[in-house]
């Protein structure tokens, strides 16, 4: 008997959906006539009429317009943030959707079974935790705005502080703003190429205490004195960049006042931490990422540790007093001139940092340091490459500790280290980022027998 046809909605249709799940990313999922919608702005349980917005042969995509009828699940949303969409489900049934989500993507993306996924770390708080906000400017009519994107939208903006962040955070973001309009500048406009504000970065060290603000323009004229007297900062950068996509990475930096960069204290560590370095957003449950990392990797003092994608050396530094050595490499030159400081600064004299694309670096540091007893990756959230993967098998690690933001890209990774010979002993998820449908997790990779 032949299956029945799906029935496509049309791009702009509007629909009642019933919705039935949450994917991978945080939409929900509905049917329409067998025709699958991830459904923005909906949990599951939810009625909701909703706005096709992409239409494609096997899926489409749509925005919520209304609840009609919410699901039992569903609780009133605390802050009007466009960041924290999961917000209206309650915090035990997000860490449950998120378990889930790690265990389907090991199981359907990367066909692996057999491991043990140990139960989801909570977040030790559900707000205020990020340690480092991005803000966007706009326009509302003439009145200049900075916040954050309105979902489904490059151009409108949300006006507002983050729930997300700190007091102080989100103080230097309304100190940034009263300057800008009290100076009459206004937001850049990408479809004019006009206008001056690009985007605002606010970083805290939430145990020092201290605060970088960045401030990113397009080329132009600033006032730098007075921006100088009107934020409070323990750093305080302006960046003119002059491309026309939205990103705070690049541009010609300027220090206006203050200390080029912070410092933090992680894993009874001091870190610095400059402007543009990776640095986990959710200092507290960094720890407690690194903690189960450290676990998993059963170091006993005499190691050889490889910390690929090492950026400033937290891992590596945090691995350092229970390994014999520990060897990180990263592609971007400033992030290892801040692990080699940071190395210094701790006074650990058994790391080593270099400066390489690990596709191309990782032979070398083979050869010259030797085989690893325990690598350590973590990679960004598109994973590793296959080329990365050649590399470390040709490493020929004894256990491999992978550091994952996006579990579908930790699923093919594994599937690859497997069928050369890994065995996927256990992963463990851990919430850095309550309200979102992010998800970081730790998985443990021994060599087969």
């Amino acid at each position: 008997m032949a299956t029945p046809a799906k029935t496509r909605p049309e791009r702009g249709q509007e629909l009642e959906l019933t919705i039935d799940d949450l994917a991978f990313g945080g939409n929900g999922v509905a049917r329409a006539g067998g025709y699958v919608l991830f459904v923005q702005g909906a949990v599951p349980g939810d009625r909701v009429r909703a706005v096709v917005t992409k239409r494609k042969r096997d899926y489409g995509e749509a925005r919520t317009l209304e609840v009609l009828a919410p699901s039992p699940d569903r609780i009133a949303p605390v802050a009007d943030h466009p960041g924290a969409p999961w917000q209206v489900l309650p915090y035990a049934r997000q860490l449950e959707v998120k378990a889930r989500q790690v265990a389907e993507a090991l199981r359907r993306i990367g066909h692996l079974e057999g491991f043990e996924q140990e139960e989801i770390v909570p977040a030790a708080e559900q707000w205020g935790y990020r340690n480092k906000l991005e803000y966007s400017f706009g326009m509302d009519g003439e009145q200049l705005v900075c916040g954050f994107h309105a979902p489904g939208s490059w151009e409108d903006i949300v006006d507002g502080e983050s729930r997300l962040g700190s007091a102080r955070a989100n103080a230097a973001r309304a100190e940034v703003l009263a300057f800008c309009r009290a100076q009459g500048l206004t937001a850049y406009d990408r479809r004019a190429q006009r206008g001056l504000l690009r985007n605002l970065v606010v970083r805290e060290a939430r145990r020092t205490g201290q605060v970088q603000v960045r401030l990113v323009t397009s080329p132009g004229d600033l006032d730098t004195d007075a921006l100088a007297a009107a934020v409070q900062a323990d750093s305080l950068i302006w960046t003119r960049a002059a491309g026309v996509g939205e990103t705070t990475a690049g541009g010609n930096s300027q220090l206006v006042a203050g200390a080029p960069a912070i410092e933090e204290e992680l894993c009874g560590l001091r870190f610095r931490v400059s402007a543009e370095a990776f640095f986990q957003t959710n200092t507290e449950m960094a720890e407690r990422l690194y903690g189960v990392a450290a676990d998993y990797a059963g170091l006993q003092g005499w190691e050889r540790v490889y910390d690929l994608f090492c950026g400033i050396g937290t891992i590596g530094l945090s691995l350092a007093g229970r390994a014999g050595e520990v060897w990180g490499l990263d592609i971007v030159e400033d992030a290892i001139a801040d692990a080699i400081g940071n190395a210094e600064r701790n006074e650990i004299h058994n790391a080593r940092f270099f400066a390489g694309d690990v596709r191309l670096a990782l032979r070398e540091l083979v050869e010259q340091a030797g085989r690893p007893d325990v690598l350590v990756v973590d990679p960004p959230r598109a994973g590793l490459s296959q080329k990365v993967v050649r590399r470390v098998i040709e490493a020929n690690p004894k256990r491999i500790v992978y550091v994952s933001c996006n579990p579908t890209t930790l699923a093919p990774n594994a599937a690859q280290l497997t069928e050369a010979g890994y065995v996927l002993r256990k992963l463990r998820p851990v919430d850095m980022f309550p309200q979102t449908p992010h998800i970081e997790c730790v998985a443990l990779l021994e060599r087969g027998p």
